[in-house]
């Protein structure tokens, strides 16, 4: 048809399709009559130039689309000239595309939600978390504007720049594929298929603790990235392949491997968190828990404490002469500091009874770990408790006069760490004025530099001053008589004995769902995982009864004491 008569096809109908087109484009119906005004006004020029044309619908959508194209650029210069703030989203906030939704609705299947999953995972940081908040977290604009501080219409920017660019990748993959000029990468019939939010998206933490001598390798050293403990998750309870890693993670195949590398060899290349099996595949290797599943084991003992803390108080309250008997070197001992000393063996009489009791009755079958050192832990979400329960020793030789000192310090919620274990912590001045200071130590035979280390010592509980005289507070006795000191609390095996048959029970079935076979051999990790709020607990119900103090700030001769050889 002539070009003259182009204006007997716009009727009611095509305008209808026009705004249509415009307003899928604005998402504002101000800005979509405007749109389609200039595009009718394009449309009556060319009606008045001389030519033919053969496609006639084609011919107006060409023109709509070319002026929907100018309409973009004059308003990326309007946007340019007003916005403040990244280029580069400035650029990609003018650019057309539909919405992330369309390509959902369109593409339901597996392979077509991890392409986009892919194409979220390779935005930059400020695009890809609006992403993930608004559509896998099913937050507001609101709430997303609260979270990271910023506008709710630099939020809805980020959104509409993110999804154009998700949405032309996957279109010109489509495009490409159907052409027949892309590899087909979908899953064949006996991969999983996804479920929830994936694993790359996700903030990853753990509360990872060790037992042994961490000196002989301690793997979570090397597992601190979010990449670390994303490909430690994958890992937990599935045998997975570097290459299924890498089509999770979205990683390129060399960077997969790697990673499962540094966590298969850990830091002395015999122990990480991950194990290489036979047939090239990865598995844990210690028992990492989820949050629900460690939340139930605790629950276990959780509803033994009441029992615990009132057999443990009234057994401290009947035996207060015993505790303070035992052959202390130290000038001035109280109970609240001999309690302290034990109150880790206090909380764990219960557990190593279960533990026991798992052992002969449940896993008798099964062949623990021996190795040096191992760690067990569960993973961290936002409003996961955490429990206090670390203990460290030092041991050293030849130190201040005496043949063989050894020191151990617990820290818990209440309490600081005041060293950590290895030879090293020997040469801490503080330790070594403790030492000094057994039978007493005169402040004028110190040197200035030792007098500052003395003021250091006084403040954090390991000496204390009278006169001109500086003795040790932190507990003291003989590596002879230290061999003694877990003995005073027996008694409470008597009392807890009742109570093991069913807690090892309870305990056993939940290792036996949750633990996965191929750690199972370190069942007892998980009991001591279960135990953890055991601790906490029992302290808070001692200072509660007025029968132990915790120092001001965390930091006392509560919790840290000596064993000396001649």
């Amino acid at each position: 048809m002539k070009k003259s008569d182009l204006l007997k096809i716009i009727n009611q109908d095509l305008l209808d399709k026009l705004f249509g087109f415009c307003y899928t484009r604005t998402s504002d119906s101000n800005e979509a009559e405007e749109l389609c005004s200039d595009i009718v006004f394009a449309l009556v020029k060319a009606a008045q130039a001389e030519g033919e044309i053969e496609e006639v619908y084609a011919f107006i959508w060409r023109v709509a689309r070319n002026v929907y194209e100018d309409y973009l650029e004059k308003k990326k210069r309007e946007i340019t000239r007003s916005y403040v703030g990244d280029p580069a989203e400035v650029l990609l906030f003018t650019e057309a595309a539909d919405s992330v939704e369309s390509v959902l609705e369109e593409e339901e299947d597996d392979y077509q939600l991890r392409r986009i999953y892919q194409q979220i995972s390779f935005l930059t940081k400020v695009y890809r978390e609006v992403m993930i908040a608004f559509y896998l977290d099913g937050m507001t604009v609101k709430d997303i504007a609260a979270i990271q501080g910023i506008q709710e219409t630099t939020v809805k920017q980020r959104l509409f720049s993110a999804r154009n660019l998700i949405r032309q990748e996957i279109v010109e993959e489509k495009s490409a594929r159907n052409a027949g000029k892309h590899q087909d990468c979908r899953k064949g019939p006996g991969e999983i298929k996804m479920e929830g939010k994936p694993v790359a998206f996700q903030n990853i933490d753990y509360e990872i603790w060790g037992t042994g001598n961490p000196r002989t390798g301690d793997p979570r050293d090397v597992c601190t990235r979010q990449l670390s403990k994303q490909v430690v998750w994958l890992c937990r309870n599935r045998k997975r392949t570097a290459k299924e890693i890498s089509e999770e993670l979205n990683l390129p195949m060399l960077y997969a491997e790697e990673e499962l590398e540094i966590q298969t060899n850990g830091t002395n290349g015999s122990y990480g968190l991950l194990k290489r099996l036979p047939d090239g595949r990865y598995i844990n290797n210690f028992v990492l828990l989820d949050t629900k599943e460690i939340e139930e084991l605790w629950q276990v003992y959780t509803r033994r404490i009441p029992m615990i803390c009132e057999k443990t108080i009234r057994y401290v309250e009947e035996h207060k002469e015993e505790y303070l008997k035992f052959p202390y070197l130290n000038k001035k001992v109280d109970l609240n500091l001999v309690l302290w000393q034990h109150i880790t063996t206090m909380a764990r009489i219960f557990s190593t009874l279960v533990g026991n009791r798992l052992q002969a009755e449940y896993f008798s079958n099964v062949e623990t770990n021996s190795r040096p050192f191992s760690c067990f832990g569960y993973r961290l979400k936002p409003d996961t408790r955490t429990w206090g329960g670390g203990f460290d020793q030092s041991c050293g030789k030849n130190i201040c006069g005496y043949t063989e000192v050894m020191a151990e310090n617990i820290y818990v919620t209440k309490i600081k760490k005041h060293f950590d274990c290895g030879p090293e912590a020997m040469l801490n001045p503080k330790l070594q004025l403790a030492v000094k200071a057994v039978q007493g130590l005169k402040i004028s035979s110190l040197s200035e530099d030792e007098k500052e280390h003395a003021a250091k010592a006084v403040a954090e509980g390991y000496l204390f001053r009278e006169d001109d005289m500086l003795y040790t507070k932190i507990l003291v006795c003989t590596k002879e008589d230290w061999m003694w000191l877990p003995s005073l609390n027996d008694g409470l095996i008597r009392e807890y004995q009742p109570e093991v048959e069913e807690t090892a029970k309870e305990l056993a079935a939940l290792i036996t769902k949750y633990v996965p076979e191929h750690v199972l051999c370190d069942f007892h990790h998980a009991n001591a995982l279960a135990m953890m709020p055991v601790l906490d607990t029992l302290i808070d119900a001692l200072i509660e009864k007025g029968l132990m103090t915790a120092p001001e700030n965390g930091v006392g001769a509560e919790g840290c004491w000596l064993a000396l050889k001649k």
